[in-house]
């Protein structure tokens, strides 16, 4: 075989791997449709939060990614984080709650 035609047929063959593995979407995201569901469960657990009268707190914030609710913030109390990620917990959809809460 020719070597010219073995050079031209192996950069073929290396261009050909890099425009499919190029063409491979990233695992970390999310659909259009995800997202939306993300924000409406952020939106539920911050309406159920501020809502919840043992719960009179502004400081929490409210993060969800693929279903994981992530909580942050300050509280006044070791009872108000466990009450938080109760109310969050108990929230459709939600499929796990982080707690990144501190208590100030």
């Amino acid at each position: 075989m020719n070597p010219w035609l073995r050079y031209c047929a192996a950069f073929f063959m290396a261009f050909a791997l890099v425009a499919v593995v190029s063409c491979a979407a990233p695992s970390k995201q999310q659909s259009a449709g995800e997202y939306i569901d993300d924000a409406v469960i952020t939106t539920k657990v911050k309406a159920a939060i501020l809502n919840n009268p043992d719960l009179r707190v502004n400081e929490i914030s409210v993060e969800t990614y693929d279903g994981v609710v992530q909580l942050s913030g300050f509280v006044s109390s070791r009872a108000e984080i466990n009450r938080a990620m109760e109310v969050a917990r108990g929230v459709g959809g939600v499929k796990d709650v982080k707690n990144d809460m501190r208590v100030k």
